[in-house]
């Protein structure tokens, strides 16, 4: 992931990184911008899975639609290179991450290295092009993309991130802000369909929220996405029972005591995410899929809901990821249905929890 990613740097310098790169990612400003990408790039996918008269294998697209979004709001619409070479060196380094440490030819490492290193003189020559324009004009608020609001930012003594440091940031948000997305959305998606109860309930206030809107207005606003609070707690319920993230990964820095067991200072600590979320003794009735369990009056206790992790280490793609499930459910509940065909579909759990037959459905328009 490079030298300068939030994996690899002393705990100081994340949380300098992790200040300065907020905005661009989760800032009211960059999120503003990224609604309409999002909706631009979900409304025409979703028409074309209807109007296909075949089964959709419902994970599949979706993958390719977050992976469309990720690389539009990081390097806008008008882009001059090769996007199935990119999706390509992307699948390639992400399969890097999880494979065994061999450089040696032939081995999936020894790609990831390589899709690496063509990603990056990718991201070179994009960061030179916008220097030379930004030397002949300032671009415009609306055109602006991840990449810009990168360039822009600056810390308290005026310092501008360095090439380095946009670059390997920029590869993790191309991998953070992409499979885990589509995952969600298939799973929110899923268990809508078993529970009819839920998804009127949901279509209901979509419905409010369309009513409302001034009749000159076009597309959703992020204002609409945060009065939508029955939704929001369909997110978070997708999240806590689809346990998407199974685990993460953490260090001792001190000697720990827990109730009588002693994790010595170094120890490598594997927190097991999806015991926590379906565990009787924080969530009642855990198998079951309940959003009002998220309603205003209850607060999960700390430590007991870690879709994104927790700490300083909370996943930067956080609001990014919910944004995209929120606008996916907005039009799905207003004018789609879908049906599984293989609804018994074995499971896969690693790395991500998701059917075997990639979520094969009947994708259509309501009447």
């Amino acid at each position: 992931m490079g030298n300068r990613s939030f994996h690899g740097i002393s705990p100081a310098e994340h949380k300098r990184l992790r200040r300065l790169t907020a905005a661009p990612i989760n800032g009211l400003e960059a999120l503003t911008l990224f609604v309409s990408k999002i909706e631009d790039i979900l409304g025409p996918s979703m028409e074309k899975w209807a109007e296909s008269g075949q089964p959709v294998a419902l994970m599949t697209e979706m993958n390719k639609v977050t992976y469309m979004v990720i690389t539009n709001i990081l390097f806008g619409a008008n882009v001059d290179y090769d996007m199935q070479k990119m999706e390509s060196l992307f699948y390639d380094l992400a399969q890097g991450l999880i494979s065994i440490p061999i450089n040696f030819p032939g081995c999936t490492y020894h790609k990831a290295l390589k899709a690496r290193r063509e990603l990056v003189k990718i991201l070179r020559a994009n960061l030179d092009e916008r220097r030379r324009v930004k030397n002949k004009k300032e671009r415009a608020i609306e055109e602006k993309d991840m990449l810009d609001l990168l360039m822009e930012v600056e810390d308290e003594d005026g310092e501008k991130l360095d090439e380095e440091t946009i670059i390997d940031v920029s590869l993790m948000f191309l991998l953070a802000g992409h499979e885990t997305s589509a995952h969600a959305t298939m799973w929110a998606a899923i268990f809508l369909k078993e529970h009819p109860e839920i998804l009127q309930k949901l279509k209901k206030e979509q419905e409010e929220i369309i009513r409302r809107r001034p009749p000159t207005q076009k597309g959703l606003t992020l204002k609409e996405i945060r009065q939508m609070n029955y939704l929001s707690m369909v997110v978070d319920e997708t999240l806590r029972r689809g346990n998407l993230s199974f685990a993460v990964f953490r260090e001792a820095t001190a000697d720990v005591d827990i109730d009588g067991y002693l994790v010595p200072r170094g120890w490598r600590v594997v927190v097991y995410l999806r015991a926590i979320h379906v565990d009787p003794e924080n969530y009642s009735k855990p198998e079951e899929f309940n959003p009002s369990r998220w309603e205003q009056t209850v607060k999960a206790k700390a430590g007991t809901f870690l879709p994104f992790g927790g700490g300083s280490k909370l996943c930067p793609g956080m609001d990014l990821a919910k944004l995209e499930m929120s606008i996916f459910l907005h039009h799905f509940v207003l004018h789609y249905d879908m049906e599984r065909l293989n609804p018994n579909s074995p499971m896969v759990y690693l790395p991500l929890a998701s059917t075997y037959d990639h979520c094969l459905v009947n994708f259509k328009r309501n009447h």
